[in-house]
């Protein structure tokens, strides 16, 4: 995996976290969401368009295109924000998240055939160490979320890791301009409904708020969500999740520079030991790590013969 692309990703992922919180005080989950779906939507739309990106793709392609965008998206975004709106921490979201690759590890094997081996366990396991240790102070001073809002980003993770497993059981290879396109118009749509329905869709006139939203556009769509997608495909599912192990320290890096939370010894352990944990993980892949070569179906193989 190339180490740039690797803290590429984790720094536009992380920047997710911090522009939720950038926008929490402005504006509502839902209209926040909205706003950074709906224009960014009817561009991609214009552009794949005009490049025909969906072509050779059935309509069973799309609609499994769909159910992954709102999992990974829709799913998982709504938790993450609603969650910082009531009350957790960034921190603490951050490390929920990092939850996910012990998840995705535990389910590689059997879902994908992608089996874990000793040596990445024990990195997986350090991981969540590391992740344990930057947010254990901030789990532990009382903030003012109420208990179950901690199940919220909980719940992201789950639908994140299963937009990633429906996609890795794919037959069929989707260009990643059309699978974006495809995630960012299910989001939209579904944001705006919500949004609508709340009586929430009017943006807020606060300049934070359409700051907050550049942000998530920019760094976090483009940056993170496309990134994720990429590294999965080029290196597995135990290797892009690894990397989630580094959310918790560098969000916590961020909250410090940006919003003034305490970063002391105990964030620089976890950070350090993340990063071993990353290493480890890196270093114990085999074969099996590696994505299975997707095979064409039936549709895929007839429209090959005909282009030849």
């Amino acid at each position: 995996m190339n180490v740039l692309l690797s803290a590429a990703f984790v720094i536009c992922w992380s920047s997710g976290f911090i522009g939720a919180k950038l926008g929490a005080g402005s504006a509502s989950a839902v209209t926040l969401l909205m706003w950074r779906f709906l224009p960014l939507a009817f561009v991609l739309l214009a552009v794949a368009l005009a490049r025909s990106s969906w072509r050779g793709l059935t309509p069973r392609d799309v609609a499994r295109q769909v159910v992954v965008g709102a999992l990974s998206q829709s799913g998982y975004l709504l938790t993450v924000y609603g969650a910082i709106q009531l009350g957790v921490s960034s921190g603490t979201t951050a490390l929920i998240d990092g939850v996910q690759p012990l998840v995705a590890g535990a389910l590689a094997g059997p879902l994908l055939h992608q089996y874990v081996s000793r040596r990445q366990w024990l990195g997986l396991g350090l991981g969540v160490a590391g992740v344990a240790v930057v947010t254990g102070a901030d789990a532990a001073s009382g903030g003012h979320a109420a208990w179950w809002a901690y199940a919220v980003p909980f719940l992201g993770m789950l639908s994140l890791v299963a937009a990633t497993f429906l996609e890795g059981r794919s037959r069929t290879k989707v260009a990643p301009e059309a699978a974006l396109t495809t995630h960012c118009l299910t989001s939209a749509v579904v944001f705006t409904a919500l949004a609508v329905g709340a009586g929430a869709a009017v943006p807020p006139a606060e300049p934070s708020f359409w700051i907050a939203t550049a942000w998530l556009v920019v760094l976090a769509t483009f940056g993170g969500y496309g990134l994720y997608w990429l590294i999965l495909s080029r290196s597995g599912v135990t290797q892009v999740n690894t990397l989630m192990f580094l959310m918790a320290p560098v969000t916590a890096v961020w909250g410090a520079l940006m919003f003034g939370e305490p970063f002391g010894a105990q964030t620089a352990l976890g950070l350090a030991v993340a990063l071993a944990a990353v290493l480890v993980v890196r270093r114990g892949a085999g074969p099996g790590d590696r994505p299975a070569e997707r095979v064409p179906d039936d549709t895929a193989k007839a429209a090959a013969g005909a282009r030849r």
